[in-house]
């Protein structure tokens, strides 16, 4: 990418980026969610195989917070706000592992091995 659009897109560097961030921060905290609990394995393969590869407790407390998230958008509620106050939105668990997955099927793809998995319908 040029470096224009990575100084756009950089919340150091551009007030519109960091007040995007802070305003998802905030719709974030609201129901205890973080930023890679929106990451859908059903849209995307590698996305599904990092999940796969994480430890059962890190995937185990991704369910719960969706799962929260849903019964909290059900009764049209937020978290108390002490509860908002200790999330962090931004700690990522899944940006490693999923980096590696695409640089693993990358790797494949230029060696021109069969893919090691299809997109199926669900």
């Amino acid at each position: 990418m040029s470096s224009f659009l990575h100084s756009f897109l950089d919340p150091k560097k551009s007030w519109f980026a960091a007040l995007h961030m802070k305003s998802l921060s905030k719709r974030l905290r609201k129901y205890g969610l973080r930023y890679d609990d929106l990451y859908d394995p059903y849209y995307d393969l590698d996305i599904k195989e990092a999940l796969n590869r994480l430890p059962r407790e890190i995937v185990d407390a991704r369910n719960q917070r969706l799962k929260r998230a849903m019964d909290l958008s059900m009764k049209h509620e937020y978290l108390p706000e002490n509860l908002q106050q200790m999330q962090t939105p931004f700690r990522s668990y899944l940006q490693d592992i999923l980096a590696l997955v695409k640089k693993e099927r990358a790797e494949r793809e230029a060696l021109g091995a069969l893919p090691l998995y299809q997109r199926t319908i669900p």
